[in-house]
């Protein structure tokens, strides 16, 4: 069903119709309940930063790779999701930086990684830079962004020019 389409069976409702879908979806469905809360700012956002980070960082688990999934995949469906509840841009930078900040990290602390691990985690600095330059917010994130730097370069695959490469693009 397309937007306009919706939108033209969803007038013919009556308002306590609609009150009742909109409570039903709420009980659900954890993204709309996530949504309303930051809408009415009932729900802080500090929370929910906390909580998808959370995933992002079971995945590239510093503390305990061996129980690490390591699956870029899942960490950038938490970005989505993340995102589809309209967080602040600040919030959003923070949860997108902090993908390849753990990905840098491990790699760090814990040795080499494939050339496809490295490439991902290049892909998604690159996206968090330009999220971060689109919306003013490059200066904020600085120090972390500097600490990607930091923990890729005794990384091999050419992983630590790149970040290097990038960090300076956005922060010369």
């Amino acid at each position: 069903m397309s937007k306009s389409a919706l939108k033209k069976e969803l007038s013919k409702l009556t308002k306590e119709v609609l009150i009742k879908q909109i409570l039903d979806l709420y009980e659900k469905n954890t993204s709309v309940k996530e949504f309303y809360g930051l809408y009415f700012n009932s729900t802080n956002e500090k929370e929910l930063i906390k909580k998808y980070k959370k995933v992002i960082r079971n995945e590239f688990n510093v503390e305990n790779p061996m129980r690490s999934g390591e699956k870029f995949s899942v960490a950038k469906k938490a970005i989505s999701e993340f995102k589809s509840i309209n967080p602040s841009s600040m919030g959003l930078a923070d949860v997108m930086l902090y993908l390849p900040e753990s990905a840098c990290q491990l790699t760090a602390l814990y040795g080499d990684y494939s050339e496809s691990f490295y490439n991902s985690a290049i892909r998604n600095y690159q996206i968090a830079l330009v999220f971060m330059s689109k919306h003013d917010l490059l200066d904020h994130f600085q120090e972390r962004a500097l600490q990607c730097v930091k923990w890729s370069s005794p990384c091999g695959y050419g992983f630590a020019d790149d970040i290097e490469q990038l960090y300076n693009e956005f922060y010369s």
